[in-house]
This record gives structure tokens, C-alpha cells and sequence, in this order.
């Protein structure tokens, strides 16, 4: 299968370019900005994908409140030339990205929240991505292009940004062993997330391409939440000295959303899949990074402020 990959330099990106090449499958990354149309035509015309994957965006949530009109425009205008341009290639289906942040606050008793749900997003970030969703539907609905919209939850694993929640704690984990520091500066430790392996995701980005039907969206999800101060409380207990956990006001967000967790049902009935990566592995892999990373900064895989899933150090991975 030929497949083209917006967004290819960030954490994701580089996890789903290495499993798309290693299931056999030929990948073309587009380097173009999302938001220069005739970049994007021409690689989309030279590699005349049968699947592209768009994770390209800007995904900080951070970023979102403190310029919400770019970030609308990454993502919806970007959103909306990525199909164009797939649609114009011929392609066979487009993948698109999209956040479980499209939900924003749900009540207690409708967790885990399945795909019938409402969008009502609480951040400027997660309204773009409820944006280009609605692109999604009419480029399928008004264009016949083939779309399916991946919300994908928290997800976290080795070669992850200190911007994410779950990174931001191994990094300052590794960095203190480093160093001889005890204190680990966290934010808010009550919030509950649904976190995913990366290389699980990636492996569920593919199989929709695949198996998942025209026009549908899918939540990309464990099904099950669990809070900041687990992680928090399971990589200080990885650590080589003794630490302590110490809050800091400055990595709380303006708007936060005590629990989130996904339904992914839907995923599995039309895909057969399931997590297979456990946390406790996943913790040591993370870490494992950070410690190299530490040790050899130069070391670690690029970021773009184009790739998908790029947060603030206190932010949630999506």
C-alpha cells in the first residue's frame, strides 16, 4: 500500500512511518506546510497515495488560548487543504487525526465516552479539531472522499516530547538522577486520562486505513482513566535516589477536565483491536529515552511544530 504521512517528524509521526515501512507498506512524507496548498499538490501528485495519514496540526493546548485564531487556522484550513489535495491525488482514504479534546467536559456517568457523544470542546484547541472534523464530514459528504476521523486519546511512549504529561515527569525523573536533585516539579495530579501506548496507536492508525468504514469516526483509547499521580508515583519509584513530588502552580492549565477516558468498542469491532503494550512497559521505555536523552541531548528524534501531539509540559497527549 502506498501511504503519504503529514506531520511524519513528531512523536507520532515517527512511530506510524516506521510501522507503516516495517508492515511493508511504501511511505512518502510530506514536508510541506499544511497551510501552502501548491507544496502540499505536489507531493500529494507525486506520490498518489492509496491511504494518507494526516497528523500534521498545532496541538498545543497551551498555544491554543494564547493565539486560538492560528491555531484554528492550522488546523481547520490545513485540515481542509490536506483533503483537497488527497482528493485531487485520487487517493484511496485519508486518515485524518482528531482529539478526544473534541468532547471536552463530560459528566461522570457518561464515561467512558463512546463516539455518539457530543462535541463540546472547552479549550480553543479542542474546537479546531471539532473544526476540522466538520471538514472531514463534508469532504466525504459533498466530495466523496473516503475520511476517517481517529480521536485519539493519551498516548505516550519513548521518543515523546517534555510537553506531554507523562515525558515531562521521566525527563525531570532522569534529569535529577543526573544531577542528585529529590524534587520533581508536577501540576495538577488529580486529573484522570485514558493513555495508550504510542506503538498501539499507531498500529490502530493503520488498521482503520484498512478495515475502518468510510466517514466514521473511532475513539483510539485503553477504556480505562487513571490519575497524573499514578504516573507520577510510578516513575519516581523507577528512580535510582530517593524523590518527592512537589507542586508548582506555573503547569496548571487555564482550563482543565478532571477525567477523560474513551469507548473503544467501535475500534475493536471493526478493527480486532486491543492495547497490547502494557503501562509498566511503557514507564520503562519512556524513562529508558529520557535517560539517553539526558545523557546525549543531540540524541533524541525531531519535533515540528507541525506534528501532531506536540503539548505543554503539563499538557495531555492526544
Amino acid at each position: 500500500m502506498r501511504a503519504l504521512v503529514t506531520g511524519a517528524t513528531g512523536f507520532v509521526g515517527h512511530h506510524l512511518v516506521a510501522y507503516l515501512a516495517a508492515a511493508g507498506d511504501d511511505v512518502t512524507i510530506s514536508e510541506a506546510e499544511i497551510c501552502a496548498p501548491d507544496a502540499l499538490e505536489a507531493d500529494f501528485e507525486g506520490s498518489r497515495p492509496d491511504a494518507v495519514y494526516h497528523l500534521a496540526a498545532q496541538a498545543d493546548v497551551q498555544a491554543s488560548f494564547a493565539d486560538p485564531a492560528a491555531t484554528l487556522r492550522v488546523n481547520v484550513e490545513g485540515t481542509f487543504n490536506v483533503l483537497a489535495a488527497a482528493r485531487r491525488a485520487g487517493a484511496g482514504r485519508a486518515v485524518v487525526i482528531s482529539s478526544a479534546d473534541v468532547y471536552g467536559r463530560v459528566e461522570p456517568e457518561s464515561l467512558p465516552v463512546d463516539e455518539s457523544c457530543a462535541m463540546l470542546p472547552v479549550t480553543p484547541y479542542g474546537a479546531s479539531k471539532a473544526a476540522a472534523e466538520m471538514v472531514c464530514l463534508q469532504a466525504g459528504l459533498g466530495r466523496g472522499l473516503d475520511v476517517i476521523r481517529a480521536r485519539a486519546f493519551n498516548h505516550l511512549g519513548p521518543g515523546q516530547s517534555d510537553r506531554f504529561v507523562a515525558a515531562a515527569l521521566a525527563s525531570r525523573v532522569a534529569a535529577n538522577e543526573r544531577n542528585g536533585s529529590e524534587v520533581v516539579r508536577v501540576g495538577n495530579l488529580k486529573a484522570k486520562r485514558d493513555f495508550t501506548d504510542v506503538r498501539d496507536v499507531v498500529r490502530a492508525y493503520r488498521l482503520l486505513a484498512t478495515n475502518g468504514e468510510a466517514g466514521e469516526a473511532y475513539n483510539v483509547c485503553s477504556g480505562a482513566a487513571r490519575a497524573i499521580s499514578e504516573l507520577a508515583e510510578a516513575l519516581i519509584a523507577r528512580a535510582r535516589h530517593p524523590m518527592r513530588l512537589e507542586a508548582d502552580g506555573e503547569l496548571l492549565r487555564p482550563v482543565d477536565v478532571a477525567e477523560v477516558s474513551g469507548n473503544p468498542s467501535k475500534l475493536r469491532s471493526a478493527t480486532g483491536w486491543r492495547p497490547e503494550v502494557p503501562l509498566e512497559q511503557t514507564l520503562d521505555d519512556l524513562l529508558d529515552y529520557w535517560r539517553c536523552r539526558t545523557a546525549d541531548p543531540s540524541g533524541a528524534p525531531g519535533g515540528s511544530a507541525a506534528a501532531e501531539s506536540e503539548l505543554p509540559s503539563w499538557g495531555d497527549s492526544q
